[in-house]
């Protein structure tokens, strides 16, 4: 019986401690497009991953996972308008509200066109993002059409992994038979699918952050910002010290800081979109909220040339907030 064509990229990742390594850049390349072409068993597929999850990817792999991804993403999304900012958002949101939704509002209020992406719901207890829009009066894209009109109307898309990288998705949804995380939820945050000029990323761990950017840099992207979200998502925590870090105009961005404004607060434990409404509407206040808007704004703010430095951002930050239209939600 002839071996597989995908077989030996499971064995270099699965041989003794001694033989076993890390695949190339030009591996991982051939071994997503092979996933990506669906030439892939599902049990290699899932040895495949589960070896990386152990293994833990490098960057050289990140990259060369990108190197297959970020083509098909480019032709799936050839007719979309351009977009300012790249918003990936596959945590979803467990005990805080999801603040992050008002900043992507506030952004495209001020002329930041923002594409989010994100995956099907695949972490139990967690509410994510396509579930949360319609809540707010604002839609999900079933289409790339449907993405590119709601640019135009809103400023503001989100647009499911499945639409533009329909393999990603699926493989994300892995969760529920592996009971891990997989690579794949590393790599969906680093697609930025529609080429937007800055991509920020918001990771679970902060070891993480030296993987992504160390991809980014390997990929060529000029514009990254990394930082520990709160829950994983791109949400700046106002009571907590945030670095921030990346690319910047194509130089590596060793850090920088964001002090914590308000005193540690206690989560609600029940994400809910109408506080969010409520908030926004200026019917009731919340201060952590209000926060951790303007911060998570100030750093786009800044990342997209729009302020000089994280300090003037903020003041920039708190008053888009403070004359924002309330009755745009």
């Amino acid at each position: 019986m002839t071996e597989h064509a995908f077989a030996p990229f499971v064995r270099t990742l699965g041989r003794g401690k001694r033989a076993r390594r890390s695949l190339t850049r030009e591996e991982a390349r051939e071994a997503m497009q092979a996933i990506l072409d669906g030439d892939v068993e599902d049990i290699q597929l899932g040895a495949f991953l589960m070896l990386l999850r152990v293994k833990e990817e490098t960057p050289d792999e990140l990259a060369g996972f990108l190197d297959a991804c970020r083509p098909a993403c480019y032709q799936a999304l050839g007719e979309l308008p351009a977009v300012d900012l790249d918003w990936p958002s596959y945590a979803g949101k467990k005990k805080h509200h999801p603040w992050y939704l008002l900043a992507t509002v506030l952004l495209a209020a001020n002329g930041i066109r923002t594409l989010l992406h994100g995956g099907p719901a695949h972490t139990p207890n967690r509410v994510y993002t396509d579930a949360l829009l319609p809540k707010l009066g604002l839609p999900v894209a079933d289409t790339v059409t449907q993405a590119q009109a709601h640019l135009e109307t809103h400023g503001l898309a989100y647009l499911p992994l499945e639409q533009f990288c329909s393999p990603l998705s699926r493989m994300l949804t892995l969760r529920h038979f592996l009971g891990l995380r997989s690579p794949i939820n590393t790599l969906a945050r680093s697609l930025n699918p529609a080429q937007a000029p800055l991509s920020m990323q918001s990771v679970f761990h902060p070891a993480y952050i030296e993987l992504h950017q160390g991809a980014a840099a390997l990929a060529g992207d000029q514009d990254l910002l990394l930082f520990k979200g709160e829950g994983g998502e791109l949400e700046i925590r106002p009571d907590a010290r945030t670095q921030i870090q990346g690319i910047r105009h194509g130089q590596a961005l060793q850090s920088a800081v964001l002090d914590s404004t308000i005193p540690r607060q206690t989560p609600p434990d029940a994400p809910s979109a109408e506080t969010l409404l409520k908030v926004w509407r200026g019917e009731t206040r919340d201060e952590y909220g209000e926060q951790a808007v303007i911060s998570t704004v100030a750093v786009a703010l800044w990342g997209l040339d729009k302020a000089d430095s994280l300090q003037s951002a903020l003041k920039e930050a708190a008053a888009l907030w403070e004359k924002r239209d309330k009755k745009r939600l």
